[in-house]
């Protein structure tokens, strides 16, 4: 048996939101790295270029996509882009979210309008993004959800909408698992732990001392680094996971 063989993802093509930074760039350049020809989404088409930019410069396809998962069209618009140039969907990634400017604020000050904003992005947009790339998935697709710890906490004070709609991610992944089976789409997610990064410092107005500090409450004593989603994310996109479906890798540095 050669383990390492079920890690590979040689010609496989997949869709990364939210791909330009942190989390995402990471998971972009590690599908890349195990194989696989990368579409990278996202708001900012300079950015995203330049993602798609490191992966040709290993030796893989790769196409930047600019797209605001929120608005249906634009994410059929990747879709259809990546049908042409590839002609094929096998991976989609649903990593678009966060706060994006909005203050972690107790649930009683939030305003109508922030609350929809974050439960629109880190929840809604995720039940429209798979509705649509199932639809291109042929038999044996992979969906990735990038939920989150605060999904699995007893309440998230401060950060309560959006520890609830990755809690809602959480559901949404096992059910379209189960939805999606007999087709053998497998739909899974990673909840990832602390990781530094712009967003995280702009919505909790932290600097290096704080993260210091967040980074030593941590089992394993550090943050969360790109390549650790990466490798989780390479694992349940390939065939290594094969029999695994609905599930939430936790990889947080520890309980």
């Amino acid at each position: 048996m050669d383990v390492l063989s079920l890690f590979r993802l040689d010609d496989e093509v997949a869709v990364v939101t939210g791909g330009g930074t942190g989390i995402g760039r990471g998971i972009a350049l590690g599908l890349a790295s195990a194989g696989a020809n990368v579409v990278v989404s996202g708001r900012r088409p300079e950015v995203i270029e330049g993602v798609a930019n490191e992966i040709r410069a290993g030796g893989h396809r790769a196409l930047a996509v600019p797209a605001d998962v929120m608005e249906d069209d634009q994410v059929q618009g990747v879709i259809d882009r990546t049908m042409a140039e590839f002609g094929k969907l096998d991976i989609w990634v649903n990593n678009a979210g966060g706060l994006q400017g909005e203050r972690p604020v107790v649930l009683r000050q939030h305003t109508r309008e922030s609350f929809d904003h974050i439960i629109g992005l880190n929840f809604v947009a995720v039940w429209r993004c798979i509705a649509l790339a199932q639809a291109a998935m042929s038999p044996g697709g992979r969906i990735i959800n990038v939920s989150s710890m605060a999904a699995l906490r007893n309440g998230t004070p401060t950060n309560g909408p959006y520890g609830a709609a990755k809690a809602a991610v959480n559901h949404l992944t096992a059910t379209y698992a189960a939805e999606l089976s007999r087709r053998r789409i497998r739909v899974n997610a990673i909840a990832p732990g602390g990781v530094d990064t712009a967003d995280l410092r702009n919505s909790m107005k932290i600097g290096d001392e704080q993260v210091e500090q967040m980074a030593a409450n941590i089992t394993l004593g550090r943050m969360g680094r790109d390549e650790d989603f990466a490798a989780a994310a390479v694992y349940l996109a390939s065939k290594a996971s094969d029999w695994v479906t609905g599930q939430v890798l936790v990889v947080t540095g520890g309980p």
